[in-house]
């Protein structure tokens, strides 16, 4: 009969063969599972991953709260055991998962504040170009973020082979290695164009468009202390990372009207109930243009 681990492990191995789950995410899964298996083996000496309950499940749960561990991260937890106990049911290991009737913590929605058009646009203009290559991978990488609306890992993994130059497009691995493509605008073009005649002096063999001052590929954190130095200099904002270029690339998008399923495809979202997050920062401009635009609105509300 197999152990927990051993059920555990042929999860993992579906996940990584025939889901084409990241490496980063399946450890993320692997550590969730360890964890709730050492939970059962030490408080109801349960080795046996097959027969558990729901009130063992709601048991690790109340631990997991009485440890502060935050409501978001134990739903995240608790999502890898539910997509775990599918598993066992699509094998035919279980008939039912322990899990079918469990509701997820409340959470307190969290708004991200995007940068405004001004801040991105100060942040662009004011990067001077000196004859250096760091400073050059710097804007490219910043236009890129907020040009084409790419995830900070996507950014990193783009191939040197992925830029068309001839057809302005980039083709760009999301994830569950879904491949799409995004374009390039014309004035981000003349930063790639610069960037490439700098980046041959390197002579890097990498083969990563984007790479360090020693030519190596770049590495999330570098991006991010990029991302946060340069709008450091132009925000308030908590916030100053990649992802709110993202965040910020839909929101703009949104508030000049452009349509929902359109962002969704540029964004890589499996499910328009993704993009809808971004919706919110654009309701202030819909209620404008509702103002504006209907015969019995009182402009003066604008």
């Amino acid at each position: 009969m197999l152990t927990g681990s051993n059920h555990i492990t042929s999860f993992l191995e579906y996940l990584f063969l025939e889901k084409g789950y990241s490496k980063h995410t399946i450890t993320a899964y692997k550590t969730d599972l360890i964890a709730f298996k050492d939970f059962c083996e030490v408080t109801y000496d349960q080795e046996n991953l097959l027969d558990i309950n729901y009130p063992q499940v709601r048991s690790w749960v109340v631990s997991l709260v009485n440890a502060d561990i935050s409501n978001n991260s134990i739903n995240r937890k608790v999502s890898s055991l539910k997509s775990f106990y599918k598993f066992l049911q699509k094998t035919e290991q279980i008939e039912g998962s322990p899990l079918s009737k469990h509701k997820a913590l409340k959470v307190a929605k969290k708004v991200q504040v995007p940068f405004t058009s001004t801040e991105i646009n100060s942040v662009i203009q004011n990067m001077v170009i000196e004859k250096d290559f760091d400073s050059l991978r710097n804007k490219l990488l910043v236009e890129l973020l907020y040009s084409t609306g790419i995830r900070r890992a996507e950014l990193i993994n783009i191939k040197q082979i992925d830029v068309n130059l001839k057809e302005k497009t980039i083709k760009v691995l999301g994830k569950r290695n879904k491949e799409r493509f995004v374009p390039i605008l014309s004035s981000v073009l003349v930063t790639l164009n610069q960037y490439v005649e700098f980046r041959k002096e390197k002579q890097s063999h990498s083969e990563f468009l984007l790479i360090t001052s020693k030519g190596n590929k770049l590495y999330e954190t570098l991006v991010y202390r990029i991302i946060n130095s340069y709008f450091s200099q132009v925000s308030t904002k908590v916030k100053k990372s990649p992802h709110i270029l993202r965040h910020s690339f839909a929101t703009h998008l949104l508030n000049e009207g452009a349509d929902l399923n359109s962002v969704k495809e540029l964004l890589g979202h499996s499910s328009l109930a993704s993009t809808q997050v971004y919706t919110h920062n654009s309701l202030d401009a819909i209620k404008k243009v509702y103002n504006q635009a209907h015969p019995r609105s009182n402009k003066k509300d604008n």
